[in-house]
């Protein structure tokens, strides 16, 4: 089909490991997670031993200070696999998705999205748009890997606002009669996932003249990053690199100009938004309360806006002299006042607990933004302050299966 030169979606050429690989041991969780928990990462190496695994494929940000010495065993290891035949099988058109979590059957697509349609500036008018603000200085670490790397592998979560569900759910109901890709459980409490392929033209070509229509009506909105911003950033920035090394042919097809995502429905029910808490180490909890001056005590235990969790117990908070609609808005506002203080972003109560506990921080609980007030939102004042939200918690992120050449 003809599609519009303003409409950000293709299909792709996906590679996946041959039938022979352990496909328990192939998938790992995306490379943003357990960030202050390094021992998630090396319970993963375990259980991965020597198999080939994805985990050879991408630095967990946990070992950001070890990129120079990481980053070139990651190239390597992509040349390694595409020379030794790991990557044997192909998918020209989508793969569908479903991922089994807490929640229940998660539906996705795996697209590609032109980065000439997307832009993270804050007044971005684009059709793929940021739901997050997002820090340039986290974008170089992250180069440093896609610029050498034949491969992508991705993480990104895409949120269509399609409540007549005319995108994914088609295809979902005829998942039985597509060849399936893949049906494991994922380690580390990731639950259950399966993938068939979607190359019959005919289906292909549904999905693409259905989500062309949805973007008509989207308002200029076509489609939101809700999870792995910073790396749809990335191949942003390595795409503006090569762009003008090349001629307008290769501009138009040149495999880095788009970006492997999943694509997700935000009224699929399974798909449920979750708070991201804040852990602040080396700090006292006298301090960080003066931080949060603006927020008084509340004897309703039931409806805080935040809560301050140290060494001593839990101390529920509401906020009386707001700095931004949402909470967790004003809670990031107070900390970005706040120089050199290490901060971090951590996905569950529990968590947060155990570092309370185990590493003295201090912790701040938040609660879940409505995830139907997002599009909006978004449309009205731009993206959402940084790390307002989770699509799911951290076992129930993305985890790295797939794979796309983005060189020539």
């Amino acid at each position: 089909m003809s599609l519009s030169t303003s409409f950000c979606l293709r299909p792709g050429r996906f590679l996946l490991p041959g039938n022979e690989t352990d496909m328990t041991r192939w998938p790992v969780v995306a490379c943003d997670q357990y960030t202050s928990q390094p021992e998630y990462w090396e319970k993963a190496a375990q259980l991965v031993g020597g198999s080939p695994s994805t985990l050879s494929l991408i630095l967990p940000e946990c070992y950001l200070a070890d990129s120079a010495s990481r980053v070139p065993k990651i190239h390597e290891n992509m040349r390694r696999y595409l020379r030794e035949g790991i990557f044997s099988r192909q998918v020209n058109g989508l793969v569908l998705i479903r991922r089994t979590i807490r929640t229940g059957s998660k539906w996705g697509l795996l697209v590609c999205v032109d980065l000439e349609q997307y832009d993270y500036a804050a007044d971005s008018a684009s059709a793929v748009r940021p739901t997050e603000g997002t820090i340039a200085a986290r974008i170089p670490p992250r180069l440093a890997v896609r610029r050498e790397a034949p491969l992508e592998l991705s993480h990104i979560l895409l949120l269509a606002d399609d409540p007549g569900k005319t995108l994914i759910e088609p295809l979902a109901a005829q998942a039985s009669t597509l060849p399936m890709l893949y049906d494991t459980d994922l380690m580390e409490g990731g639950g259950h996932i399966t993938g068939w392929a979607v190359e019959d033209p005919a289906l292909v070509n549904a999905f693409l003249t259905a989500a062309q229509a949805l973007a008509e009506t989207s308002g200029g909105l076509q489609f939101a990053v809700g999870d792995g911003n910073h790396s749809l950033a990335t191949a942003r920035a390595h795409w503006l690199e090569i762009r003008d090394t090349l001629s307008d042919e290769e501009k138009e097809h040149h495999p880095a100009r788009f970006a492997m995502a999943e694509l997700n429905n935000l009224h699929d029910d399974a798909l449920v938004f979750e708070p991201i808490h804040r852990a602040i180490f080396d700090v006292p909890a006298s301090r960080v309360r003066e931080w949060l001056a603006p927020c008084g005590p509340v004897l309703d235990l039931d409806h805080p806006d935040l809560i301050l969790v140290h060494e001593k117990g839990d101390l529920p908070l509401r906020i009386t002299h707001p700095l931004h609609e949402l909470a967790v808005g004003t809670v990031q506002l107070l900390l970005d006042r706040q120089k050199d203080i290490r901060l971090d972003y951590i996905h569950g109560e529990e968590a947060v607990r155990e570092l309370v506990k185990e590493q003295q921080a201090v912790g701040i609980l938040l609660s879940p933004i409505k995830k139907e007030s997002l599009f909006p939102a978004v449309r009205l004042n731009g993206p959402l302050p940084r790390k307002a939200f989770s699509m799911g918690e951290a076992p129930e992120k993305r985890y790295y299966l797939e794979a796309r050449k983005i060189v020539l």
